[in-house]
Formats: structure tokens, sequence, C-alpha cells
């Protein structure tokens, strides 16, 4: 096929994906983690697209199909994503979501999983590909889950996945650029106005820069956390920032604090959603031998979410925790301060006595000097939905994020 933007390759890797069911063919898929935030999602319809687009992809007409880790339902969760897919001419409902791939798993020997922003599938796709990954782009602590003939297999530290994704992808989205042609009135898109294919591509080009360049500011805070950023990071912006400085249409107009300041402020808006509601938002899941461990990340602070409660706050948590059979449920949040610092709150919940309440105490006696933990308290709770174990921390170590915190309460389950 010849090259399309983001969003007629989404209709065309929909499509792909409705024949494979139907016909019981093989498919492709790049997926990323279950919390499905920007980078998540992003670096799948990134990774998918740039692959798909490839000159060689293009004449065996080969899709590598985006699937983004979550529900349909579950999109309008995430208005920082709507804002961010309106810079590509992308709509949600444009997204391959969970509910795209059909009541039944296809067989496993007939798909192909390439992981990004995780490298260990978890929650249900886990129960039916967890053993297929063959390939990874990640920035987490590496679970020695996907095979080391894996390829790519790229696991290495960075602010943002979708800077892995990128510097990777590089000699390949060049490729694509230099050999699109017949791309105008051939597909359909003339509606942006454009009269030559070098117009097209560049546009194109730069509403994907965008998405992942959206992504990679959220995770670094504008390239400022100095804890996160690394040369990976610093590399892909400038690569992206120049593919949307080569547009006419999208570079002119371009400047980067008020991009970044854009999808913040969405990210930040969530007066609209009910407390059950955040907490699904950003969140995910582990197993450890017996035990089930999930992490809600807000970026509000405790008092907030006491506040959005419509009835006990206590009870609200313990009812996310036990509707998803959880033995423990932490709350991680991240904000700023009426001071103006960033700061960091973490709520950790044993659901059960025994073995949850457990590592809940061992979590607490060995992460609290590397974390900085220091007690904080829950006004108003209610002793009869107190469960067996409920602490709040104000975590002082604010360059920990989920990424650190997850493994050490899964290393306290162990």
């Amino acid at each position: 096929m010849s090259r399309v933007s983001i969003r007629t390759f989404l209709v065309t890797a929909k499509r792909h994906l409705q024949q494979a069911l139907r016909n019981k063919g093989t498919a492709s898929f790049v997926v990323g983690n279950e919390s499905a935030d920007l980078d998540s999602i992003t670096c799948a319809l990134l990774y998918g697209y740039i692959q798909s687009s490839s000159p060689q992809a293009r004449r065996e007409n080969q899709v590598v199909i985006p699937v983004t880790n979550i529900p349909a339902a579950d999109l309008s969760l995430r208005p920082e994503l709507t804002t961010l897919l309106r810079h590509a001419g992308v709509k949600p409902d444009d997204l391959i979501t969970l509910d795209d791939l059909g009541d039944l798993p296809m067989p496993l020997h007939k798909t192909s999983w390439t992981l990004v922003d995780h490298n260990a599938l978890t929650g249900p796709l886990a129960q039916h590909y967890g053993s297929s990954p063959s390939a990874v782009i990640d920035h987490h602590d590496d679970e020695n889950a996907v095979p080391a003939s894996a390829s790519p297999r790229v696991i290495d530290k960075s602010g943002s996945c979708n800077s892995l994704v990128i510097n990777h992808l590089r000699s390949t989205w060049d490729d694509v650029s230099s050999n699109s042609t017949s791309v105008g009135a051939a597909n359909a898109q003339s509606s942006d106005g454009l009269i030559d294919d070098e117009a097209y591509t560049s546009t194109w080009d730069a509403q994907i820069a965008r998405l992942a360049l959206g992504s990679i500011l959220i995770d670094t805070h504008n390239l400022t956390e100095g804890s996160k950023v690394t040369e990976h990071d610093r590399k892909a912006v400038r690569y992206l920032e120049a593919r949307i400085h080569a547009s006419h249409k999208y570079g002119k107009d371009y400047d980067r604090k008020v991009f970044f300041e854009e999808i913040s402020a969405a990210k930040s808006n969530l007066d609209e959603l009910s407390l059950s509601d955040v907490l699904r938002k950003d969140y995910k899941q582990w197993t450890e031998g017996e035990m089930r461990m999930g992490v809600s990340s807000v970026v509000k602070p405790v008092s907030w979410l006491r506040g959005k409660a419509e009835s006990d706050f206590t009870q609200t948590l313990v009812d996310h925790a036990k509707g998803r059979q959880l033995h423990l449920f932490a709350v991680m949040t991240a904000f700023t301060s009426e001071s103006g610092d960033f700061a960091r709150e973490l709520l950790l919940v044993a659901l059960e006595d025994g073995g949850a309440k457990h590592a809940a105490e061992r979590f607490a006696k060995e992460a609290t000097a590397e974390l900085q933990l220091q007690e904080g308290e829950i006004h108003g709770l209610s002793a009869d939905s107190r469960p067996p174990y409920m602490q709040l921390w104000d975590q002082k170590n604010v360059a920990a994020s989920r990424k650190r915190v997850g493994p050490l309460i899964r290393e306290a389950m162990r």
C-alpha cells in the first residue's frame, strides 16, 4: 500500500485485524502496558505505524497492529490522550483496544507480539499470550520474560519509553519519509489542503512526531526532571522537533513550552471523574506467587482523593481492590504542593491478615530508607471499613516513581 496518515493507518490496521479474526489468520501486534498511559499508547502507535509504513512492509502488505491495552470504555478517563491525539488528527474511537480483539483469543501460534513500555505481559493478555512476545522496547527493570533471541530486545533506562522507540526506529522512519511517493489524492486525504507528496509526508511526520514528543515531555516534565532525563530522551526530542519544524503546517507555530503545558493541563483535569474512575485511570497490576498487587498512580494528593469520595473513602479503596481480587493495593500520588514543590505520597493497603499484611509490614521496614518515607495520617477514617493494614506516607524521595516503588512492593511479597 502507499503511505498514509496515522488515522488512515489505524483504519487499515483495524480492518486487517477483523479479517484475521474472521478468517482465523495470522496477525502481528504491538502493545503497551495495562496502565495505558500516554507513553504506552503512543509507543504502540508509533511502532506499529512506522514499521507498517516501511518500504518492505508496504510491498508485502504487512501490518503491525497497535493495541491500546484497555477496554474502549476506559479511553474517556484520559483527557490528556484526547488532547494529544487531536494534534495528529486522531480521535480515541480510532484506536484499537482490547475490545477489538474479540471474545475468543487468536491461537498463540498465529500471533506475534512486540511489547513496548513493559517487558512482561500482564492482565488479560498474559493469560493467553504471556509466553509469546518476540520483541521488546522498554525502560523498566528487565523481568527476563522476553527471550534473549528477541529482535529487537531493547531494555534501557530513559525518562520515556518513546525515546527508545524513536531512536531505535530512526533509520526506518528516515526510509519511510524518503520513499513516500504517490501519497496525495491517491489516498483521498486532501482535507489537509496540501498539493504535493513532500507536503503530505512532512505533515504526517509532524503529526506522529507530536504524539511521541507529547509523551516524552509529560514523562520528563518538559525535560526538566533531572533524575529521569537521559541522553536517549534529549536525542529523541531533537529528532522529533526537527520533524515538526520541517512541516509548514505544524512547524510555524510550534512552541515546546506551550505544547507541554497544554498536555499537562489536560492530564491534571480530573474534575469530571469519580474516585473509582481516578483509581482505574492509571493502574497496573502484578502477581507474585499467590498474591496479587495493584498500583494506581494519581496526579492529585490524597486529601483531594478524600474529597472526591461520595461516601466512605476507605471503603471505596477496599471495594476497588476487592473488585480486582487484590491482596495489596497502593495509591501513588504525584503533585505540586502549595509551596510550589513537586511532591509524592504513598498509600498502602493490605486486604487480608497473614501474608498480605506481613508483606506490607516488610515493605515498610525495608523501603522506608530508600524512599524516605515519613508516616502521615488520613483524617476521618471509619473504623468499620479500615482494612487489616493501611498506611499513608509522605515520600520524600520524589525521584522514585512507580517504576521503582512497584518492584519494591513486589520484592516484599516474595
